[in-house]
């Protein structure tokens, strides 16, 4: 059963038989918004180019790496992003993820202390307008959901509204095991490179 996490919320990353996830997939889902139309005039959609992206740091909360749309893999291939996606769900909640990335707990470089989650507005699309927006932690792949250990809703709030950034939630590794911190919260920045320096000033 996955636990519907709440913000700030911080999890052990270990199943109910009491193994550890080694793999995991974040999948963040989001949705087009739709404009009502006047009159004679349906309601329309416009696209929404979100994009997912992860940063890896070390215990000093130095940047090591970060994966994106324009860079979908570390170079030791323990993090993999799905690729880009421009649109959104423009037919209603599909329960599919838009963007997936792919963490592989036992290929991490031992430098790696925290892998964080952040997503950003490509357009400038502001955050509140977007229907809805979800990620889920689970095991298997890109394509194929095995089991899904976590969930949580990261836009039905009023406090995104204005923002076109956030920080989606930070795994961080203890005394040798790995854990999970839900934040979702938006910050001011407007490009990924601002966000991720707020995340190693504020959220590691």
């Amino acid at each position: 059963m996955s636990i519907n996490l709440q913000k700030g919320q911080r999890i052990n990353l270990e199943k109910s038989n009491g193994s550890k996830l080694q793999m995991v997939c974040v999948g963040i889902n989001w949705g087009a918004i739709v404009k009502k139309g006047f009159f004679l005039f349906g309601d329309t959609k416009e696209a929404v180019d979100l994009d997912a992206s992860c940063a890896l740091f070390d215990e000093n909360k130095k940047l090591l790496e970060t994966v994106y749309f324009g860079n979908l893999s570390t170079r030791d291939r323990s993090v993999k992003h799905s690729g880009d996606d421009l649109t959104g769900d423009m037919d209603g909640d599909d329960g599919l993820d838009n963007e997936v990335i792919t963490v592989d707990f036992s290929l991490l470089s031992p430098a790696v202390n925290y892998v964080a989650f952040v997503l950003n507005s490509f357009r400038g699309q502001d955050f509140g307008t977007i229907p809805f927006a979800s990620i889920r932690i689970y095991e298997g792949t890109p394509k194929r959901v095995n089991e899904v250990f976590a969930t949580y809703d990261i836009a039905h709030s009023k406090d995104f509204a204005g923002h076109v950034s956030m920080v989606m939630g930070v795994f961080y590794k203890r005394n040798g095991d790995w854990k999970f911190n839900a934040i979702g919260e938006p910050t001011l920045d407007k490009r990924l490179e601002e966000t991720v320096r707020t995340v190693a000033q504020n959220y590691l």
